[in-house]
């Protein structure tokens, strides 16, 4: 047996989340919310769909220029990658994973909501406006401005759980 085959049966297979079109956005994001960290890891370092920026956009109703340049990335470079079906790596593809998991947060506070709002409620909308929304609690910055950092998204999600908690309204 070779060195590389005997690598290859000791390293455990990677798994990592992936977007299927026909499954949709929400599938994705419930899939990434619930995601071990390692598989997230694993997901930063493969890529995420392009076209799933695209599909992201239309579902938070957020123009898809405008969640291009939330993300960090060019629209010819997003539009060339999204018509070829390649994945969206780099600081663009963490960032767009990180729009997943901060629908996931999202989500998660609606479902565990007894107002009676929360039946029928539009998170990826709702969430799609308050990224545009200054907010106190981030200097009056709108947390699109900060999401395209790990830093940035850190201190987004800590804000949105702030919220869950009743902290910061």
């Amino acid at each position: 047996m070779t060195d590389k085959a005997t690598a290859q049966r000791a390293a455990p297979a990677r798994k990592y989340v992936t977007y299927v079109r026909s499954k949709g956005v929400d599938d994705f994001v419930t899939n990434v919310h619930e995601a071990d960290p390692i598989e997230l890891i694993e997901t930063e370092r493969n890529g995420v769909a392009s076209v799933f920026v695209k599909d992201l956009s239309r579902r938070m109703e957020i123009p898809a220029q405008r969640m291009f340049d939330i993300l960090g990335v060019p629209k010819a470079t997003a539009e060339k990658k999204a018509a070829a079906g390649e994945l969206l790596s780099g600081s663009g593809g963490r960032a767009a994973l990180g729009i997943a998991r901060l629908l996931g947060i999202a989500n998660e506070i609606v479902e565990n909501s007894t107002a009676p709002e929360a039946r029928g409620f539009d998170t990826a909308k709702w969430l799609g406006q308050w990224l545009e929304t200054p907010q106190p609690a981030l200097g009056g910055r709108k947390p699109a401005e900060l999401i395209d950092t790990p830093t940035g998204l850190e201190v987004v999600a800590k804000l949105l759980g702030a919220i869950q908690s009743g902290a910061y309204q």
